[in-house]
């Protein structure tokens, strides 16, 4: 049976608008909260991977559905540029090769997409972005296994109590953990800490812009 919309005319439009208004209001509210708990941690991570740049290091990013999205996201940003012209960064995300990623889920388990990858590609020093809204995606954690085996650093984007991946970091990792149990604000959140991650590595390369 098709979907009929359940109400129409001048007040189904109010009614959608006021839904979209208290969305806002919504995001608003956890970017708010966000602000004041994670300026000190992001500005932490970016410092982090300015350094393991300069010293010849890579950051490796990965994540499901929206946050694969966010992994490739981060990647092209760095790999190309965010709102500046520079040299690329050496990025990538674990998420985009669809032969590696579906052989490593047929022959093995979905759970090591990730971690395979990142056994054969990462290098002590080298950066995992690791990417889950819940903190509980069990492909993710076991890319912070794998990092942690090959001695590379890792910056965690989680949300709600940070779920296994909030124990899981240890003292040389950075979580940074919206404050939401909200999987839509958490992304929004995650993809504002995105962008002030990319912000802050190319203040840090090229100084403020010039106005």
């Amino acid at each position: 049976m098709p979907f009929r919309p359940t109400k129409t005319g001048v007040d189904a439009l109010m009614e959608l608008t006021e839904r979209v208004t208290a969305l806002f209001e919504q995001s608003i509210q956890v970017k708010s909260d966000a602000q004041s708990l994670l300026p000190a941690t992001i500005a932490a991570a970016a410092e982090l991977i300015v350094a393991r740049i300069l010293q010849g290091s890579k950051i490796l990013s990965c994540g499901n559905g929206g946050s694969a999205g966010d992994a490739q996201h981060f990647s092209s940003e760095m790999l190309n540029r965010f709102e500046r012209e520079r040299p690329g960064l050496p990025a990538f995300a674990l998420t985009t090769d669809s032969s590696t990623v579906t052989s490593i889920a047929n022959d093995y388990h979905y759970d090591e997409i990730f971690s395979k990858q990142i056994m054969a590609l990462g290098h002590p020093g080298d950066i995992l972005l690791a990417i889950s809204t819940s903190g509980n995606s069990s492909n993710v954690m076991a890319a912070i296994n794998a990092a942690h085996e090959r001695e590379m650093l890792v910056i965690a984007l989680t949300g709600r109590d940070g779920g296994g991946m909030g124990s899981q970091v240890n003292e040389t990792d950075i979580e940074i953990r919206v404050p939401s149990n909200s999987t839509a604000r958490i992304q929004e959140v995650h993809l504002l800490v995105i962008h002030a991650l990319c912000d802050l590595i190319d203040y840090q390369l090229l100084g403020p812009i010039k106005e």
